[in-house]
């Protein structure tokens, strides 16, 4: 394959006429595009690219098995949090089960679609990326892996914001003589049938979990350290006479999904306009009213901050649960672990047989941060010390020919992750062709582009309630920044993306030595401007 410069090969390949991982001589394996990760984003992103004309492509996966957090999450009761409807690629619609869909039925999707496209074939398996280096002089990327050196002219990195689990320290917790363990990695070994369970935490996977576990289990001691507004969840099953009507009737389902749609935007509009938030507020405060008649219980689970502050939960089935006879809510945080014993901040000191540590993700932490490194050598997770800043969640100053998937702040509380994802790659698709067709090497977003930016992001963000925590809390990679919030409308993000702008990129020519035979023939790209 040669060198990565653009050659008329490049220019003339079609999406799957070239086996992606070729040999060099050098023995490294080279490909035009690496994306890191097979999860919902790396499946997506191997589509989108071959759609694109961008066949050669190789995807790096550290596990045996696609999937992502669908692989990795495996806790009893795991689904999707947003309509099924809008948890899909829009090129592939799938007749799903229920309204929410649980975590097989999404990991089996994922697994069709893959194989369906095509996309399967691109991945490397069990290969881990244990750096990434871009090399100035050659405008390439140099990928070092437990399976061997990679180079290539683009990296996507798409890893995904839920990918490393947050572990508390808790001292104790270490020497706990029980089975311990975290949600997201669930240890089904352990036999939960009339053992003591105690639960630390109470977001989106205990609100999940502790329904399915309920029944099992002798006792569940469930600790809150703060309670979590949650919404009443309209789930309902899809029968396939629903399907076969849906699929005699395109425009039934287009509507279906539009009302979906609208309903998840319609709540996002008061989460940025926090003077809106009363009637979602008590729509909240009467599913607990209505659900939990013990009036001690109830203002243990009612929070004292605005809703939308941290992440939005719905469920119809974790307030019941909360209400049986062998659970029982502490609404404190764990201090320690004394034995067997679990002791809170008020003093509470419970026997427990299993803990499950149910403490989130760092979310958006990319796994690889401390082993990418840009331009001047140093690694994204050093560049984003003070603060994770990229140009439209995607391009980082610094990195050329780098594009992140769900990069910081691209995501509300209410935006579906596949509009996103789908929205992120048409922009990368035509940064992509543009290299391609210009002559260029590489392009680098401009710091003052990037900066812009982040300075309109974030005064955006100060009056949403997504910034209301106090500078910690779910939305917050960082303290006091919130690293995760996209603070306008999923319709503004979509027009964002779509309209793709050279101007902010600096682009940067081939030296001659590097140019393939047909360079002479190909237009030249002046540096600093797309022509």
């Amino acid at each position: 394959m040669g060198r990565l410069g653009i050659t008329a090969g490049m220019l003339t390949r079609q999406a799957g006429a070239a086996v992606a991982g070729g040999s060099t001589d050098s023995g490294r394996q080279a490909a035009e595009v690496v994306v890191i990760g097979a999860g919902l984003s790396g499946v997506a992103a191997v589509i989108a690219l071959r759609r694109a004309g961008i066949g050669d492509i190789v995807v790096l996966e550290k596990s045996g098995r696609l999937g992502g957090t669908w692989r990795d999450s495996t806790y009893p009761g795991c689904g999707c949090d947003v309509p099924s409807m809008l948890y899909e690629y829009s090129f592939a619609p799938h007749a799903w089960s229920r309204c929410f869909a649980d975590r097989s039925e999404i990991l089996d999707y994922l697994r069709t679609t893959a194989a369906t496209h095509g996309a399967d074939t691109a991945i490397r398996y069990d290969t881990e990326v244990l750096s990434s280096r871009w090399e100035p002089d050659a405008h390439r990327w140099n990928l070092r892996t437990t399976s061997g050196t990679y180079t290539a002219r683009a990296v996507i990195v798409a890893t995904g914001p839920w990918h490393q689990p947050r572990y508390p320290d808790i001292p104790g917790l270490g020497t706990f003589p029980g089975t311990a363990f975290h949600s997201a990695r669930w240890n089904h070994d352990a036999d939960l049938t009339g053992r003591r369970v105690a639960v630390v935490g109470t977001g989106a996977s205990t609100v999940q979990f502790l329904p399915e576990i309920q029944p099992e289990a002798a006792v569940v001691d469930v600790f809150q350290s703060t309670p979590n507004w949650v919404l009443p969840k309209p789930d309902y099953s899809l029968s396939p006479d629903i399907h076969r009507f849906l699929g005699q009737h395109p425009a039934a389902r287009r509507a279906l999904r539009g009302l979906h749609h609208r309903t998840q935007e319609a709540i996002g509009v008061p989460l940025r306009h926090p003077r809106l938030l009363g009637p979602l507020e008590a729509v909240a405060r009467l599913h607990l009213r209505t659900s939990v008649p013990d009036r001690a219980l109830r203002r243990a689970l009612t929070p004292h901050y605005r809703i939308g502050t941290r992440r939005l939960i719905t469920s119809d089935t974790y307030y019941p649960a909360l209400t049986r006879p062998n659970v029982r809510l502490h609404p404190t945080r764990v201090t320690a672990v004394a034995g067997p014993h679990i002791i809170g901040a008020d003093g509470t000191r419970t026997r427990a047989d299993i803990i499950v540590l149910a403490t989130g993700y760092h979310i958006g932490d990319i796994p690889l941060a401390d082993h990418l490194y840009g331009t001047n050598g140093t690694t994204l997770a050093r560049t984003w010390a003070d603060n994770r800043r990229a140009y439209l969640g995607t391009s980082v100053s610094g990195y050329p020919n780098l594009f992140l998937l769900l990069g910081p702040n691209l995501l509300t509380g209410t935006t579906a992750v596949p509009t996103v994802l789908e929205a992120q790659l048409r922009y990368i698709t035509t940064a992509l062709t543009h290299l391609r067709t210009s002559g260029c090497a590489a392009l680098d977003v401009r710091p003052e582009a990037e900066e812009a930016h982040q300075q309109a992001l974030h005064e955006a963000l100060r009056t949403t309630v997504y910034n209301t925590a106090g500078g910690s809390g779910y939305y917050f990679g960082l303290p006091g920044v919130n690293t995760f919030c996209w603070p306008w409308s999923t319709a503004r993000l979509v027009k964002r993306l779509h309209a793709f702008d050279p101007d902010v990129y600096t682009w940067t020519v081939p030296l001659p030595a590097q140019a393939g035979p047909e360079r002479d023939s190909l237009p030249t790209c002046p540096p600093g401007r797309l022509p």
